[in-house]
């Protein structure tokens, strides 16, 4: 007879509580790659209102429809690229679906973590001490939405693209919404096997920070159109280093804003995160080799996306499989870690 862990009530299912999260998980996912798709067809200040309920629905009507083309021909965007360059209604409706359609599915998945929550909850059935952690993770879904359209209210006024300080702020806390929901699906499955939750190590901690920067970085290529200012590899515009670097503003302002620098550094930065999630793979590989096996199919995708992205000037659907096996490389370093910080027996 197998004795149930301590802390795990007769009503708690860890089990249907971590395939819900999973299925979540899936969600965000679904998500980060139709913004990818949403930063690449330029559709994301098409929409200039944030009607949480009644924007669910797009346009049902010509009067509608010009209604919202005649908020949009208002913004910096239309007046100094869209309109000289003649975008008519049809036009727009393409990049309003794209919006529109990114905005649905954070609905979605708002009410797909947040209804059975609520079920789960009512019925005793989430195990002692996973609900402050829900609640969390909850309250940065909410939290993305707000953060979704603080980011283009920037792109509104006086500029004609966000910022990409706030979109990159947008992706990174959905991937880390993604490691969290997938981390508490973990825990969830070992505590139904009578294990107790997994650590973060501090070899995990450090693999993740030299991640985020990577991940940091390609968030500001994707703000700041950096991917546009070479197509060469491994030189940039034939040079090891590119000679457009603008130091004037200083180095911090480099660092910071300048497309060629921050081009540069997240293709060479990415050597460093291979380097980290190798030593991670290689920790976790005793324990568990799938877990091994995902980290290294996920970078080594990645990279090879990451340069023929850049060696076909940026082709859309290279970009977003970039956007969506970046998503995918957080997963396996959050299934790493997870196996990382198992306790020893």
């Amino acid at each position: 007879m197998t004795t149930r862990p301590a802390l795990m009530p007769e009503t708690a299912r860890p089990i249907a509580l971590a395939n819900w999260l999973l299925a979540v998980a899936a969600l965000v996912f679904t998500m980060v790659v139709v913004g990818g798709i949403t930063r690449l067809t330029e559709s994301g200040l098409s929409i200039t209102r944030w009607d949480l309920v009644t924007g669910a629905l797009p346009p049902m009507s010509e009067a509608a429809w010009q209604e919202q083309f005649d908020l949009y021909r208002q913004t910096p965007e239309y007046l100094e690229i869209n309109g000289p360059a003649g975008m008519d209604l049809a036009q727009y409706k393409f990049i309003f679906f794209w919006e529109w359609f990114h905005r649905l599915l954070g609905r979605l998945v708002g009410l797909a973590f947040a209804l059975p929550l609520l079920w789960f909850w009512i019925r005793k059935q989430v195990p002692q001490g996973y609900k402050p952690r829900l609640l969390a993770l909850l309250a940065l879904g909410a939290s993305q939405g707000a953060l979704g359209w603080f980011m283009v209210q920037s792109g509104l006024v006086e500029r004609t693209d966000v910022s990409h300080f706030r979109l990159s702020a947008h992706l990174l806390t959905a991937l880390f919404i993604l490691a969290g929901l997938l981390w508490t699906a973990f825990d969830l499955r070992a505590l139904a096997k009578g294990v107790a939750r997994s650590r973060l190590t501090p070899l995990s901690i450090k693999v993740s920070l030299v991640l985020f920067v990577q991940l940091l970085l390609g968030a500001w290529v994707a703000g700041l159109d950096a991917g546009y200012v070479a197509s060469d590899w491994p030189l940039m515009q034939g040079d090891v280093v590119p000679r457009g670097i603008d130091w004037e503003m200083g180095a911090l302002h480099a660092f910071t804003h300048d497309p060629f620098l921050i081009h540069w550094l997240h293709r060479w930065w990415a050597w460093l995160a291979v380097a980290a999630l190798v030593l991670l793979a290689r920790a976790v590989k005793p324990a568990e080799r799938r877990a091994s096996i995902a980290i290294h199919s996920a970078f080594g995708v990645q990279i090879l996306l990451g340069i023929a992205t850049v060696m076909s000037g940026m082709n859309i659907v290279l970009a977003v499989l970039h956007q969506a096996v970046g998503a995918l490389v957080v997963a396996a370093t959050a299934y790493g870690a997870h196996v990382n910080g198992r306790p020893r027996e």
